[in-house]
Parts: C-alpha cells; structure tokens; sequence
C-alpha cells in the first residue's frame, strides 16, 4: 500500500470511531480476522477475539458501556515489509484519556487480518 493509502485508511478509522460506526470500521477487517485487546478480557470475557462477527459484537458492546468516545490521530506508522500499521493516538473514554495504539495487519487484498489494541496509562 502506498503512503497515501495508508493515510486515507487512518484519517476514515478514526472518524469512524469518532462516529461510533462499527459497520465502517469493519469493512476493512476480513471475515477471519483476530484481534487482541485488553479491554477485550473486560467486556466479553476474552482477550483474544476471533472472526468478524465476534468483533462486531464486542465493539457493539464496548460502545453501549461508554457513553462519549473521541480518538485523537497522533501519528501512524507503516511497515511495508510486514504490511503492518501502527495508529497511535489519544483516546477519551467518558473523560478518562490514555495514549494508545493500534497495531493493524494486512493480508494481499488490504484487508486487515490481525490486529492488537494497546493502552496506556491515564493522562
């Protein structure tokens, strides 16, 4: 993918997230991505969720327990070799603000096929 793509991608996830819109988030994801986050193991009772339905449902559920959420881009790192994008940015969950990062892998197609969700701590 080239730097603009990669570009175009971060700029439409985190208005997506700023829109609560899981439907758009997902259509980049493929049907058996895996994705990890330790808000996972809060939420649903896993940490590590596999297929596209499961993470739908999990980000479904996650959005219902909050009720404002905005993420704001810091900056994104891409990995040509590995096909692997790193979002880093703020996140506020009802006023509680952290530093984060997603680490995104893509299959051929563009499609996201593993992803893993860090947090840091609270600012």
């Amino acid at each position: 993918m080239k730097r603009s793509e990669i570009d175009a991608f971060v700029s439409s996830w985190i208005e997506a997230w700023n829109r609560r819109d899981v439907e758009a988030v997902l259509e980049h994801f493929a049907d058996d991505v895996e994705f990890t986050s330790p808000v996972a193991q809060t939420v649903v009772g896993r940490g590590t969720i596999e297929g596209k339905a499961a993470l739908r449902a999990y980000w479904e559920e996650a959005l219902r327990q909050r009720n404002t959420s905005h993420f704001t881009l810091d900056h994104s790192i891409w990995d040509s070799d590995r096909r692997e994008l790193a979002i880093v940015f703020m996140r506020d969950l009802d006023g509680e603000r952290r530093r984060a990062c997603e680490l995104l892998q893509f299959d051929a197609t563009g499609l996201v096929v593993r992803g893993e969700a860090l947090h840091g701590a609270t600012l």
